[in-house]
């Protein structure tokens, strides 16, 4: 039976990690961001690492409480009309992972970090801020904050106030 000098050994775990990248590609993390299909946390999955802008979100943003601004107007609606709702007031709405109901994604039922930044969960696990959208358009706040919106409702938008 053959044994590697101690020397050796290095070279051999080298040569093992270049095979290992060249033949299977990628290392885990980089191959997570680009085949895992990226799916919602929650706002709370971001404090721990963003701290200071969850407790400003929380102290601050309508947004951390917008599911209860609608459920208050739910009487007036349709059910519809009150589903139509979700797509502003709640995280990730009609999308993969995203809010179903109440009672199912309790913790996306508000207007969370990942309503604007995108959803987390490739973030969350590499910590690269390549897997978060970081920069945001005023077209991509325009979702939300349109002016059929702010007529309807009397918003005055502050523009990045209180988001953190």
């Amino acid at each position: 039976m053959f044994r590697a000098p101690c020397n050796r050994a290095p070279a051999i775990v080298f040569g093992v990690i270049i095979f290992g990248a060249l033949f299977f590609g990628p290392w885990p993390a980089e191959r997570l961001a680009a085949d895992v299909e990226k799916t919602y946390v929650g706002a709370k999955a971001c404090e721990e690492c963003h701290e200071e802008e969850y407790e400003h979100y929380e102290k601050f943003a309508k947004k951390a409480h917008s599911y209860s601004h609608i459920k208050t107007m739910k009487k007036g609606l349709t059910e519809a009309e009150f589903r139509s709702c979700f797509e502003c007031h709640t995280t990730g709405y009609g999308q993969p992972g995203g809010f179903k109901s109440e009672q199912e994604t309790p913790d996306l039922k508000n207007a969370g970090c990942e309503t604007c930044h995108g959803p987390g969960s490739v973030h969350v696990e590499t910590q690269d801020p390549e897997d978060i959208k970081a920069s945001l358009t005023d077209e991509e706040c325009g979702r939300c904050h349109n002016s059929e919106r702010v007529k309807a409702f009397g918003y005055k938008p502050l523009i990045y106030g209180g988001a953190h």
